[in-house]
């Protein structure tokens, strides 16, 4: 029997499984599930195959230095291939001999069987990026020439980032991909997902993707089951998985904590009712009113060709997109004067004057975009948190969560209307703004919303924070996905009422490593990003530890923002050029004098080198201290240096 925390009760589960077929299927039912396991595809060895027969020749006379197997399944293809054609054991002598890395632990398994160790194995989770690290860490390739038996498809990233260090890559494919030989289950599979007849998805390889929409194109029914999925939730076994499904403009709802088919079915079963509420409240705020509708774009705004827009989908422009964050803000006299008059929390729930605000900065910087004058923290008081801005102190909670009972507490964002003043702003402002300058909703991101919760306000150790991630699991999930739910539903009322972009803000992110942030955020974050309206433009940007930026990435329409404590193009190329960026002026430069700010300016700019995606912005916000004269300045600069 299932346990009580790990149960499907009997939600209809979708699989695309083929080698475990029947062990997926009892693992699904064993939790509570109805298994729809339809097997996706079959693995075709290229046969004959020459080119892995002048591959082992090349291996064996010393041509090849380095040998990258990205899975077991293909070395013992390889070894297959070349069994009649060359001496297998003076090839695995050959092997033994240069330097071998693996992906992961499969191919590590392969050699084994043949009495072979692989010199590297890349951590998890495996995918090309760790690859790239321990070769970084380990192997000098400059100036080698590297076999990479690959799987079915070339991956371009990683040849690329192998060509970047000097390597000359020799890339060999032993296997592709057919469709089943009885295609029926998977057929119905497409239908019944198109039809919004099964409850979750689980992806177990990045190439079921590949042949589920093949097999959908077949059936000239590729829409109907992009749309169907909206409101299915995916579950995939791992990074490399949920990359092909963002490729695939299709949103990961959740991963497991260890890339693992048993990790994956019970945590799911863990998770799933949690997780089909939340997707289908998601699909109901993207689907209310008429702006959003499933598989369209959302209706057309004179600044979706803006140059801030096109940034955004990585499209090329006339010169680079500025705008700042907290551009309205302390150091303006105009907000000053509205400010003295009330409360910040007052001014916050007056859109007029919210409006008034941003549209003046906008007016006076001459910037290419506005974002929408509000707080992080409101979002919390509907969820049952006591808030207060205090005089010198900033925001205070009164009644921050320190123990999992306190989890109890924490409402769901069941009404939206209870923001309806953050909606209002956006209306008003994209009502007073010019129609082809783009406006930006936004919302604190989950984990910096959670750290103001259980610390009370701003700390710089997180004690109380890290010790409830770490200490209390369940409290801790408990409380992300109450607030993802409510984030998601927050922008996604933002941008129907008129936003054209959303940016998440984690502004505490940076007292994280990679490896807590992998575990207890990033899950949370593709969750939100997933569940934001299609084709709206989502800026993720996290302040503080520049080693975060490879994380940040999101789906094919999210824009990297980066801070200043790296230089941009350094961290351009962590995230990967074909990512849009917004960054990365430290906001003090502001303080300096005017030639020092051209400069700095032309820096980040010749950093962006011309590539098309790069929105300039500071690497946080304008600070209060900063004479209105040097952020006007700074936007003159970046327009005239930035001239193609």
């Amino acid at each position: 029997m299932p346990k009580s925390d790990a149960d499907f009760n009997g939600l209809q589960v979708a699989a695309l499984e083929s080698r475990r077929a029947d062990d997926l299927n009892r693992l699904i039912e064993r939790h509570g599930g109805t298994a729809h396991v339809s097997p996706s595809m079959r693995e075709v060895p290229i046969e004959p195959n020459r080119d892995a027969i002048d591959f082992a020749y090349r291996v064996m006379t010393g041509e090849v230095h380095i040998v990258v197997l990205m899975t077991g399944v293909g070395f013992r293809y390889l070894l297959r291939a070349i069994d009649r054609h060359v001496d297998t054991q003076r090839f695995l002598d050959s092997l033994s001999d240069i330097i071998t890395i693996c992906r992961g632990p499969k191919p590590a398994a392969a050699m084994r069987e043949v009495g072979l160790k692989p010199t590297h194995r890349a951590p998890e989770p495996n995918t090309w990026r760790e690859l790239l690290t321990t070769i970084d860490q380990n192997v000098s390739v400059a100036n080698q020439v590297i076999g990479l038996q690959e799987y079915g498809i070339s991956n371009a990233s990683l040849i690329a980032g192998l060509e970047a260090r000097g390597a000359t890559v020799q890339p060999l494919r032993v296997y592709g991909w057919e469709f089943p030989d009885n295609a029926g289950p998977l057929q119905e599979n497409i239908r019944s997902l198109a039809a919004g007849q099964r409850d979750l998805l689980l992806v177990t390889s990045a190439h079921q993707i590949v042949n589920m929409l093949r097999m959908a194109e077949k059936m000239q029914m590729v829409q109907q089951l992009r749309d169907g999925l909206r409101g299915t939730v995916i579950a995939s076994i791992g990074p490399t998985t949920s990359q092909m499904l963002h490729e695939c403009d299709l949103q990961v709802d959740m991963e497991p904590s260890h890339p693992k088919m048993g990790h994956l079915v019970t945590e799911s079963a863990k998770r799933s009712h949690e997780l089909v509420s939340v997707k289908q409240r998601i699909k109901a705020a993207i689907t209310a009113g008429t702006k959003l509708q499933p598989g369209k774009p959302p209706m057309s705004h004179p600044s979706d060709e803006s140059l801030f827009i096109r940034a955004c989908r990585g499209e090329a422009t006339e010169r680079t997109p500025v705008w700042l964050m907290r551009q309205a803000g302390r150091y303006m006299a105009e907000y000053r004067e509205v400010r003295a008059k009330q409360s910040f929390l007052e001014l916050c729930a007056n859109p007029k004057l919210c409006s008034e605000i941003m549209c003046t900065a906008v007016d006076r910087l001459k910037v290419d975009a506005a974002i929408i004058f509000s707080d992080l923290l409101p979002i919390l008081v509907p969820m049952g948190f006591d808030l207060e801005f205090v005089k010198g102190d900033g925001p205070v909670i009164h009644n921050p969560i320190r123990s999992s009972e306190d989890i109890q507490r924490v409402k769901q964002l069941d009404d939206p209307g209870a923001l309806g003043f953050v909606y209002e702003t956006v209306s008003q402002t994209r009502k007073d703004l010019p129609e082809d300058i783009p406006l930006i909703g936004f919302a604190g991101a989950p984990f910096t919303l959670a750290s103001y919760a259980i610390e009370g306000g701003g700390s710089r150790q997180y004690m109380h924070t890290k010790k409830l991630m770490h200490s209390d699991g369940d409290a801790w999930n408990a409380l992300m996905e109450r607030l993802s739910h409510a984030i998601t539903i927050y922008l996604n009322e933002q941008i129907a009422a008129g936003a054209q972009c959303v940016q998440l803000f984690d502004s505490w992110a940076g007292c994280l490593s990679t490896a807590d942030y992998s575990e207890f955020v990033l899950p949370w974050m593709r969750q939100i990003i997933a569940g934001i309206a299609p084709h709206v433009p989502v800026i993720n940007f996290a302040t503080g530890n520049p080693e975060l930026l490879p994380l940040l990435r999101g789906d094919q329409r999210t824009v990297v923002g980066v801070d200043w404590r790296i230089q941009l193009d350094e961290a351009w190329q962590r995230i990967g050029h074909d990512c849009a960026v917004q960054g990365n002026l430290d906001p003090a430069v502001l303080l300096a004098d005017p030639e020092t700010i051209r400069d700095r300016v032309a820096n980040v700019l010749e950093q962006a080198a011309n590539r098309p995606g790069h929105i300039f912005n500071l690497g946080h916000g304008v600070l209060k201290e900063t004479p209105v004269e040097n952020a006007i300045a700074l936007v003159d600069n970046v327009k005239e240096l930035s001239q193609r």
